[in-house]
């Protein structure tokens, strides 16, 4: 039967000839110079060493699985870091009376919004989702989101793409609930969703414990807080440190973490699906339109901006390095404008409807999925 020989005998075959030949040679003249010897050696060693790791899957994979542990994608040309681009179109809209008598006619507004159609944004062909494409997105999937009075309007939203209006309108009661949890199953595509009321950056990090203390984690998880800090603490400073805890906590549940499921010493990975992880971002305040002193006050431009930027220096988001997408409220409010928001802070929905379908797009591209339906 004649013998085969495949990649890697082959590579180590031209290993060994460049390895032995050249060592028997210099071995020769060992007597004379030692130092040469193995200088000459070593540096041939390491040279085969270089060449033969393709040939070994189980270094390569090992390489590569270090490198998922420290590294996320912040490759600034590829569509995922492109899906906020959203560019706002809002014009007025005379709303008639029912009397027929045009002095009593009001002025509203038409909020429209899509995503940029110039450069790289064009070419990644983002879609607004209809209810048959997100119901097949989200099947089975356990989605999680945690965080402040932002959080509940985006589930409001992403919800309000799933559900028909008259269910929508029996869940509002207990989905507005003052300061409370609320979770639902949408049984006809085995999707559960829990929104968790935490308001503080610390309650996040305790929610990240608990998944890891439990081993149960979500498909999707989206979080976000800051307002509550801003009001009530108001030290900036602080909100990073805080943040920077949570990144370390969000870290622990991606794959390949030597902390993740393991009750004795670490063997090797652990074989974990990562879950699709954002961070939803402050809105924009307009300050001469938030309700109370206290809020005008401790809410101004300065201190947003402070949180701002202990938000980037925290490196908790993926384009600064971090575990988290961007789900940037703060550029859709600001684009949206005034006419969107009656209290300076809470947007119309519009503005959360914008941040699921980009939530929805991400998800797209980082499954790799395709729209099955329009």
């Amino acid at each position: 039967m004649p013998i085969m020989f495949g990649g890697t005998q082959i590579g180590v075959l031209a290993a060994c000839v460049v390895l032995f030949v050249p060592m028997g040679m210099a071995g020769y003249h060992l007597s004379r110079n030692k130092m040469l010897f193995f200088s000459g050696a070593l540096f041939i060693t390491l040279a085969v060493g270089v060449h033969l790791t393709p040939y070994f899957p189980s270094v390569s994979d090992f390489v590569t699985s270090v490198q998922s542990v420290v590294v996320f994608d912040n490759r600034e040309d590829s569509c995922i870091n492109l899906v906020n681009e959203v560019i706002w179109n809002v014009k007025p809209r005379i709303i008639s009376s029912n009397g027929g008598d045009s002095s009593n006619d009001s002025v509203g507004h038409d909020k429209i919004w899509d995503w940029s159609k110039n450069g790289k944004v064009k070419g990644c062909d983002f879609e607004k989702l209809g209810r048959g494409d997100v119901k097949d997105l989200l099947n089975g999937s356990w989605v999680v989101v945690a965080g402040d009075s932002q959080a509940r309007l985006l589930v409001q939203s992403l919800l309000s793409l799933i559900l028909d209006e008259k269910r929508m309108g029996m869940i509002m009661g207990d989905l507005f609930k003052r300061h409370s949890d609320y979770e639902i199953v949408v049984d006809d595509i085995g999707m559960k969703l829990d929104f968790v009321w935490a308001p503080y950056v610390v309650n996040l990090t305790n929610l990240m414990v608990g998944f890891k203390q439990n081993r149960t984690y979500p498909d999707v998880l989206v979080i976000g807080a800051g307002l509550w800090h801003m009001l009530h603490v108001n030290n900036a400073s602080d909100y990073d440190i805080a943040l920077e805890n949570l990144r370390s906590s969000v870290v622990s549940l991606l794959p390949f973490s030597p902390e993740l499921g393991t009750d004795g010493p670490v063997t090797g990975s652990v074989s974990v699906r990562s879950p699709h992880l954002f961070w939803l971002g402050m809105p924009m305040l307009i300050n001469e339109m938030l309700n109370t002193e206290e809020k005008r006050e401790k809410m101004n431009d300065k201190i947003w901006h402070a949180y701002y930027g202990a938000l980037h220096d925290s490196r908790i988001l993926r384009s600064y390095g971090g575990p988290l997408l961007l789900l940037d409220i703060q550029s859709l409010s600001w684009n949206c404008g005034p006419r969107c928001t009656n209290d300076g802070m809470h947007y119309d929905g519009t503005v959360y409807e914008a941040a699921v379908h980009i939530l929805l797009n991400a998800l797209l591209i980082e499954s790799h999925q395709k729209l099955g339906s329009t």
